[in-house]
């Protein structure tokens, strides 16, 4: 039977909508009643964000002077063109204008392969990172097994949701409010957190949703890609073992009449070394804040300012805790995070990152079509070298929003960030940026 190609307005049930209906939900609602089965269908769905910036940065940096030249020697005298050295100032903060930047795209597959049995598949079309079409990852999503003709694993299918495939690592909530590419849809804010807890493993996931209490336990990878080589040991730091990670959360989301939602939920994620873990790293869109606190001009090679990767690519260690509450159209989401871990090299133990986050938008007009919103965020993060040190970053930033339509969004946001204690040798010393992003969405 052929494949029956439908309109992402239609919908699959088990499957995040990337229209304002998505907003504010976690993991995949329980679906006892999936869509009657008659045949496969494809849901496909795209994101888009076009966003226009005016942000100025500066610091205070020692200068970096570096070769930065093209060596030419002269056909007649054979000797080097001296006047083509070039040396420059690696700290020197590239000069920002206002202008729009390149529009993120995502395009979405969604499958229907059987009663309860989804696929999903998302695709990367431009960003930051990859220009180029690139997938982001996929899963299949069992809500229900019917090829296993068992009466005590339908019962416990019932509130059980199981996922296999290259896909989100669900560490902590904030993921669930994040910006991916051209998905700006759930995010009241132009950005994600300073450290952007993001990455796609393979693995499995299941989650036990029940009267509003939640637990999640997966196991992955540990990395962002299948790895088969084998990895030498480094003496005092990694064993070079590719091991997996572990991932759990618990929790409760409640409704507790019409106007009241509370969900607290505590999360974690181990790995005794993976070698190239990305945890803080992982995104392969990037930031949509462009060229902030950088020396050359936005390009893939660094598509991710205004954020901070704590470098722990080999053993991570790292808890989340979350609160969201919702009162009529006030929603309160905030996060409490602690981190530890090591690169592969290092051998003078593992080093601490804490972040703090908290946002509060307000909602309102026709069918909450309208909002404002305030997110205060801080990382202080240990550094490694030779003598270890702290540096610390802050952001404020302050929102506004309009929902045109449930598939057409436009926000603003006046954004500040401070960089504090960073040597003075490094570009972010005294750093700090401000100004205004605005962006258009489109989700469908």
């Amino acid at each position: 039977m052929g494949a029956a190609f439908l309109l992402s307005s239609l919908g699959i049930a088990q499957i995040r909508p990337t229209d304002k209906s998505g907003i504010n939900v976690f993991e995949s609602k329980k679906v006892t009643d999936s869509i009657p089965f008659d045949g496969i269908k494809v849901d496909i769905g795209g994101s888009f964000t076009q966003s226009f910036q005016s942000l100025k940065h500066s610091n205070t940096a020692n200068p970096n002077s570096k070769w930065d030249g093209v060596i030419i020697y002269n056909t007649t005298t054979h000797l080097i063109d001296e006047t083509k050295f070039k040396y420059v100032d690696q700290n020197k903060l590239t000069p920002l204008v206002a202008g729009f930047n390149t529009a993120n795209a995502n395009l979405y597959l969604n499958t229907q392969l059987a009663d309860g049995i989804v696929l999903n598949m998302t695709l990367y079309l431009s960003a930051r990172h990859h220009n180029e079409t690139w997938v982001k990852g996929g899963y299949i999503q069992f809500d229900k097994i019917p090829f296993i003709h068992l009466d005590l694993l339908d019962k416990v299918m019932e509130f059980t949701t199981l996922k296999v495939g290259h896909m989100e690592v669900n560490y902590g909530d904030a993921h669930f409010r994040r910006s991916d590419n051209g998905n700006s849809m759930y995010n009241p804010f132009m950005e994600n957190y300073i450290m952007d807890e993001f990455a796609t493993e393979i693995g499995a996931e299941a989650d036990f949703q029940y009267n509003g209490l939640l637990a999640v336990v997966a196991a992955t990878n540990g990395e962002i890609k299948g790895d088969i080589t084998e990895v030498a040991p480094v003496d005092g730091a990694t064993s070079g073992k590719h091991n997996p990670a572990f991932i759990g959360k618990l929790g409760i989301d409640k409704q507790i009449g019409d106007n009241l939602r509370v969900r607290l939920t505590g999360s974690g994620y181990y790995t005794a070394g993976s070698i190239s873990n990305t945890l803080f790293g992982g995104d392969r869109s990037g930031s949509h804040y462009y060229g902030v606190m950088d020396y050359a001009a936005p390009s893939t090679s660094n598509a991710f300012s205004g954020r901070y990767n704590p470098g722990f690519s080999d053993k991570v260690t790292t808890f989340m805790g979350n609160l969201f509450v919702k009162f009529h159209g006030l929603e309160w989401f905030s996060t409490v995070e602690s981190a530890s871990g090591r690169a592969k090299a290092e051998i003078t133990g593992e080093r601490k990152a804490t972040q703090l986050a908290s946002d509060l938008v307000f909602r309102f007009g026709s069918d909450e079509n309208f909002w404002l919103g305030a997110r205060y965020n801080t990382v202080t993060a240990g550094v490694a070298a030779a003598t270890p040190y702290d540096i610390n970053i802050d952001r404020t930033a302050i929102s506004a929003g309009w929902f045109v339509t449930k598939n057409i969004m436009a926000k603003a946001e006046y954004v500040t960030q401070n960089y504090n204690d960073f040597p003075a040798s490094d570009i972010r010393n005294g750093g700090k940026f401000n100004g205004f992003v605005v962006e258009a969405v489109v989700g469908f």
